[in-house]
């Protein structure tokens, strides 16, 4: 709500759906149109992977409104607790597409605009949904990385009300959708190594699931309904080209040289540190799978490369007591070789590569520094 306009525009509007009833919702006109939007990328986290959104647009009743399931409160009590765990609730709101548009050319992000082709009486049954969800308790839902948020909801409240699951995904079903996310971290190095060892098995299925704008766009194009295609050809309403940012640290090559530190240093205090760290963010991922809600962070293996058990290893070697640092070095180097096995055929195996040679170096070089020495008799 960036100007006085948005919010007498919003305010006439919120006032006349409810003056009519929820029941009827406003009459639309032939001349109605329903579309879906996709808009383009960001470099800010919240943008990484574009957005989706319902326009409906009747110049006979002089509607042109935009329905975005994407809206969150920062005023929630405990906001970035409740976000953590998984029970943040987003909600939909409504917006003047006027004032859409130019948040997105303000931010330099492309929007795209698929008209659905479909019967005046199911654009009306669209927008009754639409408005039904706005005004009641169905305003509210609890987000879900892939299974509940702005894009699938816009699936749903379609597919809803043309009384059949129509838009379905018609591409990358053979593909992880851990694979699928991948691209999307393009520019920003550290976000996609950090998603990469917070998530967990669920990542790992087979993407059959619309979860990300551009799939949702990809496979409108191809779908149909009634014998003829849903979607009009789409229609470029913003078109920019999303720039990669450059950064000095984030990027590969700061991952790389830190690691490289860390094996040429040769020195224990670096290498307790090291895993400490590395425990530390162990413990921190196995207590976000048993307190979150986010199925995506649960059963979470990359804990075999940041091992709990990594504390344990420096607090042996803390007090010197060199055969149980000697022994866990041998556990944690046993789990990193499971680790590696395991992770062959997974998206980030290579992302990770580095992290387990430079694990698998240092651990070695700690069990042979503590190995006992086999007396000889004579």
């Amino acid at each position: 709500m960036k100007t006085v306009m948005f919010k007498k525009t919003l305010f006439i509007f919120f006032l006349f759906v409810s003056f009519i009833g929820f029941s009827q919702s406003i009459p639309l006109s032939k001349e109605a149109k329903i579309s879906v939007l996709t808009c383009g990328l960001g470099n800010e986290t919240y943008s990484y992977f574009g957005h989706t959104a319902i326009r409906v647009a009747d110049p006979v009743n002089n509607v042109d409104i935009v329905y975005n399931y994407g809206a969150f409160d920062f005023r929630t009590p405990n906001f970035v607790a409740k976000f953590a765990k998984g029970d943040l609730q987003y909600f939909i709101v409504a917006h003047p597409f006027p004032d859409f548009l130019n948040d997105y050319n303000d931010d330099k992000r492309s929007v795209y605009e698929q008209e659905l082709l479909i019967s005046s009486a199911l654009k009306q049954t669209i927008f009754d949904n639409l408005n039904k969800a706005l005004f009641s308790e169905e305003r509210s839902y609890t987000y879900k990385f892939i299974d509940k948020n702005c894009t699938s909801m816009v699936v749903d409240v379609i597919n809803k009300s043309l009384g059949q699951n129509v838009i379905t995904k018609k591409e990358d079903t053979d593909r992880t959708y851990r694979s699928i996310l991948f691209p999307y971290f393009d520019g920003h190095f550290y976000d996609q190594l950090g998603t990469s060892i917070i998530f967990g098995t669920k990542v790992d299925q087979m993407g059959t699931r619309i979860f990300l704008p551009f799939e949702l766009k990809n496979s409108l194009e191809k779908t149909t309904f009634q014998n003829k295609p849903l979607v009009a050809k789409s229609k470029t309403l913003l078109e920019f080209t999303k720039e990669t940012p450059k950064s000095w640290w984030n990027n590969i090559y700061t991952y790389l040289v830190i690691l490289l530190f860390v094996v040429l240093a040769r020195n224990k205090t670096v290498d307790k540190i090291y895993f400490l760290i590395l425990s530390l963010m162990g413990i921190f991922f196995v207590t976000m799978g048993f307190y979150s809600f986010h199925q995506e962070l649960a059963m979470n293996y990359n804990v075999l490369l940041f091992s709990p058990l990594l504390l344990v290893l420096v607090l042996f070697s803390i007090f010197k007591n060199k055969l149980w640092t000697y022994r866990f070095s041998l556990i944690n180097f046993v789990l990193l070789v499971v680790y590696f096995l395991f992770l062959i055929n997974k998206a980030h195996f290579f992302i990770t590569l580095p992290l387990i040679f430079t694990s698998g170096i240092v651990l070695v070089r700690t069990a042979i520094r503590n190995k006992r020495p086999i007396p000889i008799i004579i």
